[in-house]
């Protein structure tokens, strides 16, 4: 398989500032597809990361606050873009209902299952984190 590079992928995608439904269905499909793929080159990496950024700008604009979200509105995002299920964070929680719970922002997420929802999402850790210390990095 020929590696692709990252602007070979930009020319593909044409990315750009998402103003409407159908631009922000588009890069969240996208977005959605780059995330569950298992093994991703370094330019795909790239272009998750500009999507993202583009649809963090879009739901800024239309949606919720990136900057304010909760850990457990983060996982939600994550899940539906991702196309996973609770049952697919029960090893990480251990338990249906913690997984629940973590989802609708009753139970903290620690930094072990941080860890271990960054690998799941293939995504750096950083749901543990409050808003306010989320501003540096991560999710």
């Amino acid at each position: 398989m020929p590696t692709v590079t990252y602007e070979e992928l930009l020319v593909e995608a044409v990315p750009a500032r998402i103003e409407g439904d159908l631009e922000y269905d588009s890069s969240c499909g996208r977005f959605g597809d780059l995330l569950r793929s298992q093994k991703r080159a370094e330019a795909e990496d790239k272009l998750m990361d500009l999507l993202g950024v583009l649809i963090q700008d879009y739901d800024r604009r239309h949606a919720m606050p990136p900057d304010d979200s909760t850990p457990a509105e983060l996982l939600q995002f994550l899940m539906e873009h991702s196309a996973k299920s609770a049952a697919d964070l029960q090893p990480v929680f251990g338990q249906r209902s913690h997984v629940n719970e973590a989802v609708n922002g009753k139970r903290p997420i620690s930094a072990e299952q941080a860890r271990k929802l960054g690998k799941l999402f293939s995504a750096k850790p950083g749901l543990s984190c409050s808003p306010a210390s989320r501003a540096g990095g991560g999710l």
